[in-house]
């Protein structure tokens, strides 16, 4: 019986990590994800932070910070609400109900697989500050911002899996866009807060992106000075909230 056991024990696992790698060659190989998610926050930074801001290394260190969440955010959104509500609006979550798929795998493999975008992109934009853009920062920085991108799809990942729930896959792309886009600007993850009209930079923290970007600046010392204890508690009640508003809706769909 021990032997048994001890040799099922693995099973569960491998079917997390089965699930995870086809998830992420799922959106490898869908070039409308893949390609825009990896490549546009590259871009930006090579326009605003190393062609535009030549000699300035307190820009491209502050762009270096903000362009890492603004791809990441678009990471985790499309991630799980395009392909939550594609496979919600072709059955596929009713049909993995009757698989015997260990609890929360999709779920899980979802997260992975943003985990994962979210490293290639802190990877590719480290990489562009470190060699174009004359940024140099101390070891505990770089693995800083790295943390801060890797952990900050939590509350993004919520948002987009509600966001799943709530309409179909041709819907979501452009409802993800409407939230997306302007929380990014207003954020002041394209450019400094200082440099929008005053009514709009004091509403910036209702925004999540924009506690997501603040704890990247504080990494870089470009922050505005808020406690990070308050960014990470906005940004742990968001995911909290959009999670469950999320389950509820899917609870509602069985």
């Amino acid at each position: 019986m021990d032997t048994i056991a001890l040799a099922a024990t693995p099973a569960p696992w491998r079917s997390y990590l089965l699930e995870a790698k086809c998830e992420f060659l799922r959106l490898l190989r869908e070039p409308a994800f893949g390609i825009p998610v990896i490549a546009f926050p590259a871009m930006f930074y090579l326009l605003f932070g190393v062609l535009l801001n030549k000699g300035s290394g307190g820009a491209a260190q502050y762009l270096l910070a903000t362009y890492g969440v603004f791809g990441v955010i678009g990471a985790a959104m499309f991630g799980f609400g395009v392909t939550i509500a594609m496979d919600r609006e072709r059955g596929y979550l009713r049909l993995r109900r009757a698989l015997p798929t260990p609890p929360g795998a999709l779920l899980l493999a979802k997260m992975a697989m943003a985990m994962l975008f979210a490293t290639i992109i802190s990877l590719v934009l480290a990489l562009l500050a470190a060699t174009l853009g004359g940024v140099s920062l101390a070891p505990a920085q770089w693995a800083g911002l790295f943390a801060v991108n890797v952990s900050g799809i939590l509350p993004f990942a919520a948002i987009g899996l509600y966001v799943g729930t709530l309409v179909g896959g041709n819907a979501a792309p452009a409802l993800l866009n409407v939230l997306y886009l302007p929380m990014a600007f207003l954020s002041g993850l394209w450019l400094p807060l200082s440099m929008l009209p005053d009514w709009l930079g004091r509403l910036a923290p209702a925004w999540p992106a924009y506690h997501l970007g603040q704890l990247a600046l504080k990494v870089v010392g470009h922050d505005e000075g808020r406690a990070a204890w308050l960014h990470l508690l906005v940004l742990a009640v968001v995911t909290a909230a959009f999670f469950a508003l999320a389950q509820r809706r899917l609870a509602a769909a069985e």
